[in-house]
């Protein structure tokens, strides 16, 4: 009887329909320098960016950089783009929430300078 229990519970933990379960990937550390040396790449870029005046569009094209660094961190530091759909789905619900909420606040920060230009 305890194989049979033992033989049901190692059925349960590898069945296929298991919302969360996705097969094991080993990242190589050249895909984690190349991700890290973009991420300081793109930081630079947006100290650099910062001293060029592009009037409202400053904090646009900050936050730009900043959702594509996001992403990269999410992608491969947090292993989302070798996880299960369900994880893919709840961080695509995540951001685009996120998007929803910069978007109605950039375009109240970028309508205050209507009229003064």
């Amino acid at each position: 009887m305890d194989q049979q229990a033992h033989e049901h519970h190692e059925h349960h933990i590898f069945e296929p329909s298991e919302p969360t379960h996705h097969a094991e990937h080993i990242v190589s550390p050249r895909v984690y320098l190349v991700v890290g040396t973009t991420l300081l790449i793109l930081t630079g870029t947006t100290a650099a960016v910062s001293y060029v005046d592009l009037g409202t569009f400053n904090a646009v094209v900050a936050l730009a950089i900043a959702c594509i660094k996001m992403t990269l961190v999410i992608l491969f530091f947090m292993h989302v783009k070798y996880s299960s759909k369900l994880t893919k789905l709840t961080v695509a619900a995540g951001f685009f929430t996120f998007l929803v909420l910069i978007t109605m606040t950039m375009t109240d920060y970028i309508s205050r300078a209507w009229g003064r230009w």
